[in-house]
């Protein structure tokens, strides 16, 4: 049955659409008499004097309704609905059952639209069919309206409906679903009757709110009011656990499940392995996960992301290649996950079979996934490919116009960056404070200091963005590498708040390019006294020191480091060659094609020293030893990108990894490397991505 036929009746008796054969009727004044008839108590609309007339007026008809897609048209053929049609539009049981059959055609709003009439005949003897209070509930949930909600509610009010149990849980998770957890929380405690749903869906909306502990004391409640608890009620305050980041009540809730036998339900798996991994303890988390009978696409997931949020990038992906060999099915959250950690490992083959397998299964428009890619191929010197995937996204928000504008300053182009966020905002998206943190890094790595100032200044001023820390990191890092030292201590030593770690970092870095050694004591000494226990600050003083001809306080420092027991670690870099990961550290001869790299290594410096290259030394790099500094030619960036070049074929970009901030040697060697032979070679170090192509560096040799 075509039910728009009748909603177009409908709506033609009950809306000023419709002209006027004599507009001068509009002067008429009616008398109330003739609109509401008390006596019969029925609204009798003063539209029948009126006639449309919509083409002699010169205007097109109402367009048809669209076609129903076809999950629709099955819907209508696998389910009779009522072939009576509405001869009066004004019968309530009419509209009622209107409203029913839009609400499981999904049109929401046209269901609400034909609710004010309803509205508006309140004073009515028929009651409303309980059927279809429950369809208006569904109808608000659907389009998570408030206003929606107070209509309803209030209309169940005033008519006096007496609701069951089911309605009342119904009206408590309209409630619940459009965030109105103060009314759900009063609506539930006045309750005559609960049942396990009433609980589950208050305790669950506190959780999906964030209100933990709230939760746990209504959890504590249901323990003693019933004692029956299922599988979904775990579940929630598992999740609960994870939110607090607490993992003792999230074991006391394991041990109750297994006491309880639910140990093995799908649901509290999932939620256990994921409690456990946020908390910190990955390895219950693969107990729980290798316990699971059936391990579903969730847990696979839980587990994968688990490892990735440790850093265990390797053992994420072993997990991945696991999943595709158990035959498990693989959603976008899968893909998305993993496209993440390749991001960390540089692995492009692996990145571009994950790519594939989101677009052959169907996910290929899926925003959280193309953000990844847009993030992984921008980061990895593949700024074409990210504008590729942005573009031929179907929707965008503002996580995915980030992603772009930071990889347009990763690869030293700031001028693109400012012109998409400048496309950004007038295509209606509201930039938020990491928006202005990606486009004022680009002006910083590109030296764009007026429109960098400019945007700063615009976020408070026409954005109503407060500057955070991060973005006064930024101004101080532009305004480092102006060589304008004196102002960037100025900013920082005037924020209105107090100055960060990474603020100080920054004029820490300013100060150790511009040879600033005065104003750069200062701030290594200021980061010596905010993180005491991190190494990296003691060899920044330490360098400090050495440099400015401070060899006592220099001995002091080391003493210090031998009295705390902190030890500096090797650094290490991995390259991935033919979805293998390799890593060498400074000097390493483990490699069984040794010979072969350390003699190209030979081979290259020479080439490069034809072009200019001159060992450089001075600093130790954070976290490295004397050794490894004394082993300039040796060091191992040079070593992994000596056996990328001897593995690969010609022009194939190389993707490495750094453990700790490329030193300057190093550095300048491998812009020499990327002219002379022609490669692109992207590294991310702990400072920064670097992409190295004919002979410059994205960074502009400031980092």
């Amino acid at each position: 049955m075509e039910i728009s036929l009748p909603l177009d009746q409908i709506q033609s008796s009950y809306r000023f659409a419709c002209s006027l054969v004599n507009p001068s009727l509009l002067k008429q004044k009616l008398p109330i008499s003739e609109v509401f008839s008390l006596s019969k108590k029925r609204c009798r609309s003063p539209f029948s004097r009126f006639r449309c007339s919509l083409l002699d007026q010169g205007l097109k008809p109402r367009p048809m309704p669209k076609p129903l897609r076809e999950p629709e048209k099955n819907f209508k053929k696998d389910i009779r609905l009522e072939e009576t049609r509405l001869d009066n539009p004004n019968s309530r049981s009419g509209i009622c059952g209107q409203i029913e059959k839009l609400v499981v055609c999904k049109r929401y709003n046209e269901a609400l639209e034909l609710f004010e009439i309803l509205e508006c005949e309140s004073d009515l003897e028929l009651d409303i069919n309980i059927d279809t209070y429950d369809a208006l509930v569904s109808a608000c949930i659907g389009l998570r309206s408030i206003r929606g909600v107070k209509r309803v509610v209030g209309h169940m009010h005033d008519s006096g409906v007496d609701l069951d149990v089911y309605m009342m849980n119904r009206v408590l998770l309209m409630h619940v679903k459009c965030g109105m957890m103060i009314d759900a929380r009063r609506l539930f405690e006045e309750m005559p009757e609960r049942n396990l749903i009433s609980w589950n869906t208050i305790i669950g909306g506190l959780v999906d709110s964030g209100d933990y502990i709230d939760a746990f004391r209504l959890f504590l409640m249901m323990w003693e009011d019933t004692s029956d608890i299922g599988s979904r009620t775990f579940a929630t305050m598992i999740r609960a656990s994870a939110g607090l980041e607490l993992i003792s009540p999230g074991q006391q809730l394991h041990s109750c499940a297994l006491k309880m036998g639910l140990s093995e339900d799908v649901f509290v798996s999932c939620t256990m392995i994921d409690m456990y991994s946020k908390c910190g303890n990955i390895d219950d988390a693969r107990c729980v996960f290798d316990m699971m009978r059936e391990k579903t696409t969730v847990g696979w997931n839980s587990i994968i992301a688990g490892y990735a949020l440790h850093g265990y990038s390797e053992e994420a992906l072993s997990m991945y290649h696991e999943m595709q060999d158990s035959g498990a099915k693989m959603d976008h959250f899968t893909y998305s996950i993993i496209v993440r950690v390749c991001t960390r490992l540089a692995s492009l083959e692996h990145a571009k079979q994950a790519h594939a397998g989101l677009v052959r299964n169907g996910f290929g428009s899926d925003t959280v996934a193309n953000t990844a890619l847009i993030d992984f191929y921008s980061k990895w010197g593949r700024i074409e490919d990210a504008r590729n995937v942005f573009d031929r996204m179907p929707h965008k928000n503002v996580v995915s116009w980030n992603a772009l504008i930071s990889g347009y300053g990763n690869h030293g182009r700031g001028a693109e960056a400012v012109e998409l966020f400048e496309r950004m905002v007038r295509e209606g998206m509201v930039p938020n404070h990491i928006t202005f943190l990606a486009v004022l890094s680009s002006c910083c790595y590109s030296g764009l200091s007026d429109y960098g100032w400019g945007i700063f200044q615009s976020m408070s001023r026409d954005y109503k963005v407060k500057p955070r820390a991060m973005h006064y990191t930024c101004m101080v890092e532009l305004l480092g590498r102006e060589g304008l030292l004196d102002e960037a201590f100025a900013l920082v030593r005037d924020a209105p708040f107090k100055p960060t770690v990474n603020m100080w970092a920054a004029l820490l870095t300013a100060c150790r390019v511009h040879k600033n050694f005065v104003l750069g004591k200062h701030a290594a000494e200021k980061l010596y006294g905010m993180g005491p226990e991190k190494l990296s600050n003691y060899i920044v003083l330490l360098n400090i020191y050495n440099s400015a001809g401070k060899l006592e306080e220099a001995a002091e420092v080391l003493r210090t480091l031998r009295r705390k027991g902190l030890r500096m670690v090797p650094a290490c870099t991995w390259i991935d060659i033919k979805k293998q990961q390799f890593v060498f550290f400074t000097g390493d001869k483990s490699h069984p094609e040794t010979k072969n790299i350390y003699d190209n290594l030979d081979d290259i410096m020479a080439k490069i020293s034809k072009r200019g290259y001159v060992a450089q030394g001075g600093n130790l790099l954070p976290d490295v030893d004397e050794r490894e500094e004394s082993m300039t030619l040796h060091h191992s960036e040079k070593l992994a990108v000596s056996f990328g070049l001897i593995s690969t074929p010609d022009s194939t970009p190389l993707q490495l990894v750094q453990s700790h901030r490329i030193c300057n040697d190093c550095h300048g060697a491998i812009k020499l490397i990327s002219m002379v032979y022609g490669r692109e070679i992207v590294v991310r170090d702990a400072s920064r991505f670097h992409r190295f192509k004919d002979g410059s560096c994205s960074c502009g040799d400031y980092w």
